[in-house]
């Protein structure tokens, strides 16, 4: 039987989770991508707590336009990277939660990175 795209992403994700671990040093961006919206969050796994979150669905980013393309997923990505660097976090280990590195996902991570982020 073939195995369901989601199922596929599901395992990679697995798959990621297992090497990327965030600390309070470098905690982890995590990247969540459905159809219509992508989200952002930067998270330090050893305390679970979320520090930094962004997505399309917020007031400020919904008002320039369309969310659901490259153009809204960098705007998150630049969002998240400001905010990030606002409270002091430079470096993030990147999570792209399953997800092919393309697209929405890799504009995402451009675009924090322009705005300061390493990863």
């Amino acid at each position: 039987m073939k195995a369901s795209r989601k199922s596929l992403t599901r395992r990679r994700h697995a798959r990621i989770r297992r090497r990327v671990f965030g600390t309070t040093e470098r905690p982890r961006l995590a990247v969540f991508r459905s159809n219509n919206h992508i989200y952002a969050q930067i998270i330090d796994d050893t305390a679970h707590h979320t520090l930094v979150a962004a997505s399309t669905l917020e007031s400020e980013i919904k008002s320039l336009g369309d969310t659901s393309n490259k153009t809204g997923a960098s705007t998150v990505g630049k969002l998240i990277a400001e905010r990030a660097i606002e409270k002091g976090i430079n470096e993030v280990v990147f999570d792209r939660g399953g997800k092919l590195y393309h697209g929405r996902v890799a504009a995402l991570a451009d675009a924090a990175r322009e705005a300061g982020l390493t990863f």
